[in-house]
């Protein structure tokens, strides 16, 4: 079997699960001559260099902060990463490189068993990269969201805003930023926690730790609470099917 080689591409990625995934994927499946390396960089404009000076790599995921900022890099872009606005799977070949988008598609496949009839609207605390896969999920869910963010607009909350009223009004909220990520265990998003009911979902996108911050408070309040490592399962596999996609 010829030599393959995929990777991951982000800042300071050291922590990345996508590693240590598909190396077992790739042990597991005897697939002795793959390999998949974590490429971390300091800016995205060193993607081409990556891309010329790896021989046989065959595709590469992409994590924060260069989910958006990629996309001019590539040939071409499938239509749901244009619309999403994000990247997080490049395949490469002779004909050049491709973008997809296959975050969405692993936040839908664990929020959806979760739902309950009063599931009805969304906040999503963030407005990066992973914000965007996530909003395009929830629209092909039929579900309202807003935005949160540090600093107020039109459209946007800040995150003072989020009184028990607008708690009352959205029963699913999800962090899309890096807040809680390991190290740095203890911060969350800055939001009242006694806010949180057993009606709500709290769902994480970071997975490391297991129980972040933010899912804590709010279990402690009675939501149901997910982290996003069963996401990213979902994802990752998803790219696989993408980069082998004869």
């Amino acid at each position: 079997m010829k030599p393959k080689r995929f990777g991951l591409v982000g800042r300071n990625i050291s922590y990345s699960f996508s590693a240590g995934y598909f190396k077992a994927k790739f042990e597991k499946a005897d697939l002795e001559n793959y390999t998949y390396t974590n490429f971390d960089i300091d800016n995205i404009s060193q993607l081409p260099e990556i891309i010329e000076n790896t021989k046989r790599l065959k595709g590469l995921n992409v994590t924060i902060p260069y989910k958006e900022a990629v996309i001019p890099l590539l040939d071409k872009v499938s239509k749901t990463a244009q619309l999403i606005g994000a990247v997080n799977t490049i395949v490469i070949s002779k004909k050049g490189t491709k973008g997809f988008n296959t975050d969405h598609y692993g936040f839908r496949k664990v929020l959806q068993p979760m739902l309950l009839p009063h599931h009805q609207k969304a906040l999503i605390l963030g407005t990066g990269g992973a914000s965007k896969a996530i909003a395009y999920a929830l629209r092909q869910l039929k579900i309202k969201y807003d935005f949160v963010s540090r600093t107020a607009t039109d459209v946007i909350y800040a995150y003072e805003d989020l009184d028990k009223d607008v708690f009352d009004d959205y029963q699913i909220i999800i962090n899309t930023t890096p807040l809680g990520t390991f190290p740095n265990v203890h911060e969350c998003p800055p939001i009242d926690y006694s806010h949180f009911t057993n009606k709500h979902i709290a769902f994480d996108l970071v997975y490391n730790p297991a129980e972040t911050e933010f899912m804590k408070r709010a279990a402690q309040n009675g939501a149901t609470i997910s982290n996003g490592y069963e996401m990213l399962v979902h994802q990752a596999e998803k790219a696989w099917k993408i980069w082998n996609k004869k």
